[in-house]
């Protein structure tokens, strides 16, 4: 499989990867429910470098590692030399030298890449401003837990065409969905109408009601992503219209799921009516961080 393998973009899977994934996903999250864990990472060290806060991505990778019987060591930019300047391309050579695998959550994809250039252990993607592998591993794992193979099923997402969105593109294409979305315009992300032929399954909607219309799963994210704070002023007026809604969420097909990568804003991108309300799966997207990462490391250290 992905055995010492990248993952920096979700398109480093191939569909064959990803379902395996999955079926070590279905496998954990059935031990762990039942009171046992897989020590399949014994003796394993994942280090954990944050130059962006975290919750969920920390709390998932650490208690992965921690119920899989391997250890984790956290750093941010107080703790490291990263934090003083070092080159990244130093850190790497000496970090990957005493740990088995490196998760990075960062701003710019390039810091990234340079990392994994000169790593000797896979690298993870916990985020950067261009890319969450992780999150969409975790939201279709999601989706079809509850509601069967995602091929050929609709998607549609409203607002920022951020991080998330971009790596939602790239699933798009592995694994064969349509991928509806709806952004203020000047916020499309890398869909935009110069470029529609790269993204055959991916269609774009001036209105979220046409975009949600029929869809089988609605997806948002918080209007202002971190390092986009200067902006969060201008964003909160210009996005207005694009929040998810009752009204949004009834164009949508009958059983619909709801999902947000968190932390979500009540009454901003999405009403507290909708992401408490019976068609959002929120908290379960939330939990399968857990159970997806944990299938993803393993496959990634011992193949």
């Amino acid at each position: 499989m992905i055995k010492n393998q990248h993952f920096l973009q979700f398109k480093d899977l191939t569909k064959n990867e990803i379902e395996h994934i999955y079926d070590r996903t279905l496998f954990l999250k059935k031990q762990r429910k039942s009171g046992k864990n897989q020590q399949s990472l014994s003796n394993k060290t994942l280090v954990l470098i944050f130059e962006k806060h975290s919750t969920r991505t920390r709390l998932s990778f650490e208690v992965g590692m921690q119920q899989m019987g391997g250890n984790t060591v956290f750093l941010n930019n107080k703790d490291s030399q990263l934090g003083r300047g070092e080159p990244v391309e130093d850190a790497a050579r000496v970090i990957s030298r005493m740990c088995d695998s490196v998760m990075i959550r960062t701003f710019e994809q390039s810091v990234i890449e340079k990392f994994a250039d000169y790593s000797q252990v896979p690298i993870i993607n916990g985020l950067t401003n261009d890319h969450h592998p992780c999150q969409i591993l975790a939201d279709v794992y999601t989706f079809q837990e509850k509601k069967g193979a995602i091929e050929n099923k609709t998607i549609a997402w409203i607002g920022d065409s951020n991080n998330v969105f971009t790596s939602w593109v790239q699933a798009s294409s592995i694994l064969g969905f349509n991928l509806h979305v709806s952004s203020p315009p000047g916020y499309e992300g890398i869909f935009n109408k110069n470029n529609q032929e790269k993204y055959p399954y991916v269609k774009r909607f001036n209105d979220p009601k046409s975009a949600a219309k029929g869809a089988h799963l609605i997806l948002t994210d918080i209007w202002t992503s971190m390092g986009f704070e200067s902006e969060s002023v201008k964003r909160l007026e210009l996005f207005q219209n694009w929040q998810v809604n009752e009204s949004v969420m009834s164009a949508a097909d009958d059983e619909a799921l709801f999902m947000h990568c968190l932390p979500a804003h009540r009454g901003e991108e999405v009403t507290k009516e909708v992401l408490e309300g019976r068609n959002s799966a929120v908290w379960e997207e939330a939990e399968n961080r857990l159970h997806t990462q944990k299938a993803l490391l393993e496959t990634m250290l011992t193949g």
